[in-house]
């Protein structure tokens, strides 16, 4: 008998079976469908209604100003506001995929509103056109809308997340539209919007690119309605004659042609799932057209709003609420009347079971083969089922047959039981979301809870996401930020006690974010309260610098160790703080001190050096200017001009100067005073010499150079001025002489007194400068016979080299004077002899 009451209620369209559950008595009073505009979001969404002003209504116990009114899809008020937007009348009202409610004016102004009926800031207009034409009709999808003007031009929203208005090519038609439709850009091949628009007795593709004719003879004559199916392969036509017509999308063929009792279109038009199509006029039945077969007829005696669905259609009344879809397979199997299949045998032994009657094991041994088949259609039609009881029902059955069968998968009960938990709880008509099994896994359990939570549902979000197994930091955080906004009058101490208490059940949550929010809301104490607790120093920092904790900001980035965190506060300290203050703040803290300093050294040091004078570190400023000195020797500008008075020599001054204030520096003060001296020194031989060649060169350097040019005086200057001792003298001038061959000033210099340095310094230059006949004068005068003969040995006299190494009795010296002159026979016997007679010696 149940069968018989379940298989009932279905119709037959052809060999598909529909049925039609009353899923709420709406709990709405005195809304008419028929005086109102009404948009009603997919998947269950709310339900949007305001007056219709473009009609003339009758008003009772009700004011004179329009008012937005939201409901669930049970007919609960969730919010309500007035509307005094200007732009003319509502043309046309849709719900977003997010569950934004769009709502577009006679001048093109896009208005925004939230589940909440809060206006969302900035408004959008599609154009200039669309404000001196006027927009005459609005076709949404998804997440964009096409709008027609008075002049037939289309203008298109693709997205209302970025909220882009766009003109599409131009039909050239003088006519407006009798129709439009739309194909949804993800079913183009082009990948943009495509509307279709009938003209006449033409059908047109319009995008933005261009404008194509529907070609061939699939639509004869004038159309009046048109709509495209869920998934974007069909299209549902109704023509002038009275005709519904349904081909594919690129009208290569009829599916389905059925003659209607009325030429006069439709009010509504719309697709029940894939299988059939949906008529609606005024004061006539409900009409649901299939493939073949006799129409189905639904009689009503109120204003209907049919709200397509992925697996069926929402039909929506004055008093209620009802799904039509077509009959789940598996539960056709079962109820069908008359059925005899394993499921349906299957749900039979468990009716048997309870009454303990043995047919309940006669039943099990006649479908043991195709058990695990009867389970999971018990299972899948239990899904299927709004009705509880029926739902527990069917889920016994196939625990019952899940007993009996050993290769079932022993989890599919228990994840049909969770997912119907879940959808058990959201159509409860306090919350009001009917969602199909279909609708449930298209939309998925993380925008189930993100729609749950947009409408203040925390509690239900909550446990469903703990229940199958998702984060609940979302859920959390938006409870804990609605909190804040709608507690104004509970003291900052006392909710952040509540807060606590919730956000703690969630490890790892964001108390920065919420603390953000807090700040947001003008609760600067709360939301210093709140960021203590944050324990990311990464998103507790920001926060802190940003409700004017920079103190606390600055100790927190130093704890963590972060230097990214530490200079993020430097730099934000640096902008808004004086000076004074911000040495202050960092002095006494080592790795914001450093940082600063490491940071300041290469870009900021000017800034650097208030702050060492500040803290009293003369001795870093003196660095400072002279290190600002060497800088400003490589500007090629900088030798322009007298460094007398040039940047460069009062920078050193400068640094002398605080290098003597400091006993610790006496050296780095006389370094100072002697590179200023030696640069004003420089810079008066570049003068007198006309030769940029003494700058930035060594006391060395610049005592050589003078010899070369023949400057004895000023080299001795340098000499005298900064106290170069005699050998280094010595040395200096000899190579300098031997530089510019000046052979006669050399042996003059060496007559003058015994050289400190020796006469070794003499016979180098000359061999340098290949010059033998001068080394010559010098050689004979070293004290040493082993540097004598090794001097002899350099310019090649092999013999006077072999009698000073003999003199010097040294074995080893001939040895190596012999490899010198390996290739001269003669002179390797003589040194051979020598060596061999000092071996005789016994030297």
């Amino acid at each position: 008998m149940a069968n018989v009451s379940v298989a009932a209620e279905w119709q037959l369209l052809y060999n598909r079976y529909y049925r039609k559950p009353e899923l709420y008595p709406l709990r709405w009073k005195n809304i008419d469908l028929s005086r109102n505009k009404v948009a009603c979001a997919p998947f269950g969404g709310p339900i949007a209604v305001i007056r219709d002003d473009s009609k003339i209504v009758q008003l009772y116990s009700e004011s004179a100003l329009r008012k937005l009114r939201i409901f669930t899809s049970s007919g609960v008020l969730i919010s309500d506001t007035v509307w005094k937007n200007p732009g003319g009348r509502l043309i046309g009202m849709s719900w977003t995929e997010d569950q934004t409610l769009i709502c577009i004016v006679q001048d093109g102004t896009v208005y925004r509103y939230n589940i909440h009926a809060e206006l969302i800031e900035p408004n959008v207009t599609l154009g200039k056109e669309c404000f001196e034409q006027n927009v005459v009709e609005c076709v949404f999808w998804g997440n964009g809308v096409v709008c027609l003007t008075e002049g037939g031009l289309l203008f298109c929203i693709p997205d209302f997340k970025v909220m882009r208005p766009c003109q599409l090519a131009e039909t050239g038609a003088e006519d407006l539209p009798n129709c439009m439709a739309v194909i949804e850009p993800k079913y183009t091949v082009s990948g943009n919007v495509e509307v279709l628009v009938g003209i006449g007795d033409r059908i047109l593709i319009v995008d933005e690119d261009g404008v194509q004719t529907v070609e061939g003879e699939v639509v004869q004559g004038l159309v009046q309605k048109m709509v495209v199916s869920w998934d974007g392969k069909f299209l549902a036509i109704f023509t002038h004659d009275g005709r519904i017509l349904v081909t594919d999308i690129n009208f290569k063929g009829v599916l389905l042609e059925y003659n209607c009792e009325s030429a006069l279109p439709p009010e509504q038009l719309a697709w029940c799932g894939l299988d059939s199509v949906l008529l609606y006029w005024d004061d006539t039945p409900l009409l649901m057209v299939g493939p073949r077969g006799d129409p189905v007829h639904y009689f009503y005696d109120e204003p209907l709003l049919l709200i397509p669905e992925c697996d069926g259609v929402r039909i929506l009344s004055n008093t209620s609420l009802e799904f039509l879809q077509r009959v789940p397979d598996s539960t056709v199997s079962i109820f069908k009347i008359g059925s005899t299949s394993p499921a349906a045998l299957l749900y039979d032994a468990l009716d048997h079971f309870d009454r303990r009657s043995a047919k309940a094991d006669e039943n099990l041994r006649l479908i043991q083969k195709s058990l695990p088949e009867a389970v999971e259609a018990c299972i899948d039609a239990a899904g299927h089922e709004f009705d509880v009881s029926r739902q527990r029902t069917l889920l016994r059955a196939a625990s019952y047959g899940q007993a009996f069968c050993s290769n079932f998968q022993r989890d599919r009960i228990q994840e049909m039981c969770k997912t119907l938990r879940v959808l058990n709880a959201v159509r409860d008509p306090e919350i009001g979301i009917p969602l199909s099994i279909n609708q449930y896994k298209l939309l998925t359990p993380s925008v189930l809870i993100a729609r749950l939570v947009n409408a203040h549902c925390h509690l239900l979000a909550l446990r469903i996401s703990e229940y199958v197994g998702m984060n609940q930091e979302v859920v959390i955080m938006h409870w804990a930020c609605s909190k804040i906004t709608a507690s104004l009058a509970i003291p900052d101490a006392a909710l952040l006690e509540i807060l606590l208490d919730k956000l703690k059940l969630c490890r790892g949550i964001s108390y920065a974010a919420v603390a953000a929010h807090a700040d947001k809301n003008g609760r600067r104490k709360l939301a210093a309260m709140l960021v203590e607790h944050e324990p990311r120093s990464s998103k507790q920092v920001p926060l802190l610098l940003s409700i004017g904790e920079e103190d606390t900001a600055l100790m927190k980035a130093t704890e963590s160790g972060d230097t990214d965190l530490v200079y993020l506060v430097l730099f934000h300290i640096w902008q808004k703080k004086q000076p004074l203050e911000f040495f202050g703040m960092i002095q006494a803290r080592p790795l914001p001190r450093d940082l600063f300093i490491s940071y300041a050294r290469c870009y900021k040091h000017e800034f650097l050096k208030d702050f060492f004078l500040s803290t009293g570190q003369l001795q870093e400023v003196a660095f400072l200017l002279w290190k600002e000195s060497w800088e400003l020797g490589k500007n090629p500008m900088a030798s322009k001009g007298s460094p007398l008075h040039g940047p460069r020599i009062k920078l050193i001054d400068k640094a002398q100067n605080l290098f003597a204030e400091t006993k610790e520096h006496t050296f780095e003060s006389k370094a100072a005073e002697e590179h200023a001296k030696l640069l004003r020194i420089q810079h008066e031989l570049e003068v007198s010499t006309k030769q940029a060649i003494f700058v930035d060169s060594s006391i060395s350097d610049t005592i050589r150079t003078c010899i070369v040019l023949g400057n004895h005086r000023a080299a001795m200057k340098v000499k005298t001025e900064f106290k170069v001792s005699e050998k280094r003298w010595y040395w200096l001038k000899v190579f300098a002489l031997a530089t510019t061959r000046d052979w006669e000033a050399l042996e003059k210099f060496s007559k003058e007194k015994r050289p400190p340095i020796g006469y070794r310094p003499f016979v180098e230059a000359c061999v340098d400068a290949d010059e033998k006949g001068e080394a010559l004068k010098y050689i004979p005068k070293l004290a040493d016979l082993r540097e004598r003969a090794e001097a002899y040995a350099r310019i090649g006299m092999a013999k006077e080299a072999a009698d000073a190494a003999s003199q010097a009795k040294d074995g080893e010296l001939l040895g190596r004077l012999k490899l010198t002159f390996q290739q001269n026979a003669a002179a390797s016997s003589l040194f051979d002899s020598l060596r061999d007679r000092l071996s005789f010696q016994g030297v």
